[in-house]
């Protein structure tokens, strides 16, 4: 009789990427989803005899074995008992197998290999052939993996969403900007695999790293590691400083697809630059492309408290100048991740929704990595528990403390407790739509209610057993009974655009029964959105007398010669103003403002559908009166156009309107995302985005 030997394998793709929801992705590889069964056909040069036995061999990582579950042997059965690896054969029509096989819920992700070995009772020795190469993801859609999310629409959202927004800006001016996540482009899943085989932990043992691949605990704690470049091969450089030379201005990305590309190209090093919402987009990606349920938060007034005491401190001088002392700061909004699935290390009540931030804060465990932290914990302010939960509950719980630092005598005084001005508008993209979705309630109780300052209590005596608890705003303000006399807020007045003057007004009101005479220091500062302070742009001081319960309004007027050199691509200016008054504590009146860029209108010409070119029309109107140049616009839209388009615009004299024609080539049906980023000498960083709906 000849020799079994292999003739021809058929993996089904197109079917078994339909039954596992993988059909989207552009790689050609047969993509799996773990605890589902998936069908192959296996012609061979002639039957099959009696006496001979087939085992299947599958492998993930180097080093694989069966005692780490990286490699199971497994032969083709009738029943379909056991947790494990089965084959079942489920046609025989001569030299033709077609087999049914299925993979535990729980089995590592990743890359596997799978061998056929034959062996003959009647006969030494054993033929191995290959079958093949497959990629195994997490399974959202099954019941029993760790990842199961039962609403569809929510899974349709956080898993097979790949374009989003995210929300920027500040509490009085929240902003969102669109976001490419691209999970399925060309290459994306070979690199979102790559970051794993990048870590520090691979390295070290990549066959445990390999094993502990089945839980997405693990997984997502060393993404948060990896899309930072701080102590790895990691993805992301961050910069906060205002400066960008070398790298691109955060605020240019569109999103994580050539980020991500550029990291594989260039070797492994980290791209140049990212700052927090980048982070959280590129993290989002890998996460919704290995088949983990995420999303994108963020999180206004956001606490950046480096010792753990639940409080941070800020700082002014004496003429109203911020001061970067210390190391806590309060950024004016913060971006992380939420990842969905089970705590079988904490118990049910701790299931759902999981804080990753691959921002680099702090250090956790040696290495710039956060959480997964249950947003339920943070609730209950359970802070003992895994993982870095004391930093990420400070973030939307810590008190901000005021203070007053002399630099001519080297004091300090404290000049007040804000117990309710951290964390708040914490906010994520709505379920099917791009409306804002508030989750604050999620992450804490009501600001001042009951629940909220017993849960404040619970958690500092977990970080500090011996610290006495300090009390609210509200009943320190009645135990001292001294409240300030004055008090102050900056209003504005008109609009906010980048190019025009900035108009406010410090309101000033005596609430009290006598003669207030008010000295008033006042500064603007042009900042990046985390509170790094760029220039200052502003001064002022004026001695303001206040009747009794008079209110004034002293005009604030920042021209835009005064700020146009030191804004950001932020667009923040922080406004700050000093009121002393004889024999009482200072008042500090602050506002950050945030100017609005000019229009970038962005408009389809036909009507669009797959594999026919769609003509698309951009339109900027240069507000100012002054000529902008080295003008570029960048394109990108999962669905719409390969990779991204850079199209160098003409200069624009003084008030000229831009219009820019440009082709782009949907690939997929449905709604997709186009996303803009015009960028010029005057303007760094002006976004639009634009739904298309693409017939088939």
């Amino acid at each position: 009789m000849r020799a079994l030997r292999l003739q021809n394998v058929n993996w089904q793709k197109s079917a078994n990427r339909d039954v596992h929801h993988t059909e989207k992705f552009s790689s050609q590889e047969l993509i799996l989803r773990r605890g589902q069964p998936f069908e192959i056909a296996i012609a061979w040069n002639r039957n099959i005899a009696p006496e001979e036995h087939l085992d299947f061999v599958v492998s993930t990582g180097p080093s694989s074995s069966e005692s780490a579950k990286t490699k199971a042997t497994f032969p083709i059965s009738t029943g379909s008992a056991g947790g494990g690896w089965k084959a079942q054969l489920k046609n025989k029509e001569g030299n033709l197998l077609t087999v049914i096989i299925s993979s535990p819920v729980s089995a590592p992700i990743g890359w596997y290999t799978m061998n056929i070995q034959v062996t003959s009772s009647s006969s030494e020795g054993m033929y191995t052939a290959s079958l093949g190469v497959f990629v195994l993801l997490f399974n959202p859609w099954m019941q029993g993996d760790d990842v199961f999310m039962s609403n569809e629409a929510e899974r349709r959202e956080f898993v097979e969403e790949d374009s989003g927004a995210i929300f920027v800006g500040s509490t009085n001016r929240i902003n969102m900007v669109g976001w490419n996540f691209g999970q399925y482009e060309e290459d994306i899943l070979k690199i979102s695999l790559a970051v794993l085989d990048k870590s520090l932990n691979f390295r070290r043992d990549a066959a445990t790293d390999v094993a502990r691949r089945n839980d997405p605990k693990y997984i997502t704690r060393v993404l948060s590691a990896m899309i930072n470049g701080n102590d790895d091969y990691g993805v992301l450089l961050g910069n906060w400083s205002g400066n960008y030379a070398g790298g691109r201005d955060p605020r240019n990305w569109n999103g994580s697809v050539e980020i991500l590309k550029t990291w594989e190209t260039s070797g492994f090093r980290p791209v140049q630059f990212g700052q927090c919402w980048v982070f959280a987009g590129v993290l989002n990606t890998v996460m919704r492309c290995l088949g983990i349920p995420a999303r994108v938060v963020t999180n206004f007034n956001s606490a950046h408290d480096t010792d753990k005491n639940l409080t941070v401190d800020v700082y002014y001088d004496p003429m109203g100048n911020p001061l970067q002392k210390g190391s806590d700061s309060v950024w004016n909004f913060h971006v992380w991740n939420e990842a969905w699935f089970m705590r079988n290390d904490l118990g049910p009540i701790f299931n759902g929704w999981q804080v990753l931030d691959a921002t680099p804060q702090e250090r956790s465990q040696g290495v710039y990595q956060c959480g997964p932290a249950s947003v339920n914990a943070i609730r209950e302010g359970d802070v003992d528990l895994n993982f870095d939960m004391p930093f990420i509950f400070a973030e939307v719980n810590a008190d901000r403390i005021t203070w007053i630092y002399n630099a001519s005598n080297g004091s300090q005084k404290q000049n007040g407790v804000d117990t309710r001005s951290i964390g708040q508008f914490i906010s994520t993209k709505a379920v099917g739509s791009y409306s804002r979705m508030d989750v604050t309630e999620k992450y804490k109780y009501p600001e001042g209610s009951g629940e909220e300052r017993q849960v404040q209590q619970r958690a500092m005596k977990k970080l500090k057993p011996s610290a006495s608890i300090r009390p609210t705003s509200a009943e320190s303000e009645e135990g001292e009974g001294s409240s300030p006399s004055i008090s102050g807020r900056f209003k504005v007045n008109g609009v906010l655009e980048v190019g025009q003057e900035v108009s406010l007004v410090l309101l000033l009101k005596n609430q009290s029964q006598d003669r207030k005479t008010v000295a008033v220091h006042m500064t603007a500062w042009t900042i990046v959105y985390n509170g790094t302070l760029v220039h200052e742009v502003w001064k002022d001081s004026a001695i303001i007398s206040l009747e009794s319960e008079e209110e004034v309004q002293h005009p604030v007027k920042i021209s835009y010669g005064q700020y146009e050199k030191y804004l950001k691509a932020d667009n923040m200016i922080r406004t700050t103003a000093i009121c002393k008054l004889a024999d009482e504590d200072e008042v500090v009146v602050e506002r950050d403002l945030v100017l609005d860029n000019p229009t970038l209108i962005l408009e389809v010409l036909d009507q669009a559908q797959v594999q026919k070119p769609l003509n698309v029309q951009m339109i900027f109107s240069n507000p100012l009166n002054e000529p902008v140049k080295d003008c570029v616009l960048m394109v990108e839209g999962s669905g719409l156009l390969r990779g991204n388009l850079k199209i160098d615009v003409p200069a624009l004299r003084p008030k000229e309107q831009s219009k820019v024609r440009f082709e782009i080539l949907p690939t997929r049906s449905g709604t997709k995302q186009l996303l803009a980023d015009f960028s010029c000498n005057k303007f760094p960083a002006i976004k639009a985005m634009l739904s298309i709906d693409v017939a088939e």
